[in-house]
């Protein structure tokens, strides 16, 4: 791939007409690619709302057991990583290696981030058993086909019992919101969607910085530049719609409760 400007260094591939041929191909391309991502997680929004139309208690309950502090804090770590990746294109296209490369590597940082409070996140709910099939905190039968009477008889015997609490690292209020949960009925439901979502979200992190890693090595070994730079901006639009699909994934598993 090349972009529209022409060097002695960076020729074209045989089989495109020009350097603009190539680059405009390029372009379109990840452009299609983009699309095919944004159908699936498309389908996986559509689902979500109907579900959430059937069940509104449910997704409510749900989404108060998450902890919506740890998801802003990840909504901004993203937001800066789009700032600095738009800036790392353009300090590229610019012939500011060094700059470029530092920008890269605090959008990897970024990454980062974003994926160690996801861990936490997800240690959590596997410790007090909040995902699909059962409910550990309390009985791991207290999932799908247990009774919940008994479920909830055996929460309410956790709550009177201060001690047991603080074995299980949980507060009173986490545990009254945990109950609240399995009340209803199809209570998994929420939290399959919720580690679905986050989960396919988190495996296209990871792989945007595996790509922007591989920009990084480029920029530094100066393999990119004013003349050659359509890989980076097509890492780069591939990390803006990573952020703009968690943009949505925000708001409506944390706080449609």
């Amino acid at each position: 791939m090349t972009s529209v400007s022409s060097s002695s260094e960076f020729q074209h591939q045989h089989h495109f007409k020009s350097a603009e041929h190539q680059y405009a191909s390029s372009k379109q391309g990840i452009w299609l690619f983009l699309c095919t991502e944004i159908l699936m997680f498309g389908g996986l929004f559509v689902g979500y709302l109907i579900y959430h139309s059937l069940y509104p208690t449910v997704f409510k309950n749900g989404s108060e057991t998450l902890d919506w502090k740890m998801g802003a804090v990840n909504t901004v770590v993203l937001l800066v990583s789009s700032f600095t990746m738009a800036a790392a294109i353009n300090y590229v296209q610019r012939g500011l290696h060094k700059i470029a490369a530092i920008m890269l590597a605090l959008t990897i940082a970024c990454a980062g981030a974003f994926m160690v409070i996801k861990y936490f996140e997800y240690s959590h709910k596997f410790h007090v058993g909040t995902v699909p099939g059962k409910f550990s905190l309390v009985d791991p039968t207290c999932g799908a086909g247990g009774k919940r009477a008994d479920c909830e008889s055996k929460i309410a015997a956790l709550l009177k019992n201060p001690a047991e609490l603080e074995k299980n690292h949980v507060s009173a209020e986490e545990v009254t919101r945990l109950k609240a949960v399995i009340s209803q009925p199809k209570w998994e439901m929420f939290y399959g969607f919720y580690f679905v979502m986050t989960g396919l979200h988190g495996i296209h992190v990871v792989a945007g910085a595996l790509l922007i890693f591989w920009i990084f090595i480029k920029t530094l070994r100066r393999k990119v530049g004013p003349e050659y730079y359509t890989p980076v901006e097509g890492v780069g639009l591939f990390w803006h719609v990573v952020d703009l699909v968690w943009i949505y994934l925000f708001p409506l598993l944390y706080l449609v409760g």
